[in-house]
């Protein structure tokens, strides 16, 4: 009983964070008035990384961070991880690359802003989110609440265990 608990809320964690990506994109891609207006999606042609990359990032890796900006190639590749770690984490399958990735692009996000959060001398929900993401890669949370235990008995998935 005490397993099934933990496997259920291992499953909630990770369809929580998996949609905390998958809005991200969502928002970006058609300005729904949360962190992006209408005006400014990337529909329209708005870059979704110009915005932080010239004005919030902060540090010794501020000038690199900011020759980032409006790169069309970073605008896809953060657009394009975004979408696939969300759509992994929320589906339970590709779980090693999703989750990889997203422990990639947080901490990228995390050296962004100076290695120095704005509430806390060390952590921020940068760093959390990592941690949880590796809780979630340890359990294989993809198993519960998702389509990790069919995906990993695949032929596919058989004969390549790293799009487990």
């Amino acid at each position: 009983m005490e397993q099934n608990k933990t496997q259920y809320v291992l499953g909630l964690l990770r369809l929580i964070m998996g949609w905390i990506f998958l809005w991200a994109f969502i928002d970006k891609l058609f300005g729904l008035g949360f962190a992006t207006t209408s005006d400014k999606t990337w529909l329209l042609g708005v870059s979704p990384t110009s915005g932080f990359l010239k004005f919030g990032v902060h540090g010794p890796f501020a000038e690199f961070y900011q020759s980032l900006a409006s790169v069309p190639l970073v605008d896809w590749l953060f657009m394009l991880g975004l979408l696939f770690i969300g759509v992994s984490l929320v589906l339970g399958i590709f779980m090693k690359l999703g989750g990889f990735s997203g422990i990639i692009m947080l901490a990228l996000m995390y050296t962004a802003i100076g290695l120095s959060p704005a509430n806390n001398p060390l952590i921020d929900e940068h760093i959390v989110y990592i941690l949880v993401i590796i809780v979630l890669l340890l359990t294989n949370s993809g198993q519960f609440l998702g389509l990790g235990r069919w995906w990993a008995n695949t032929a596919f998935v058989q004969k390549f265990p790293i799009f487990k």
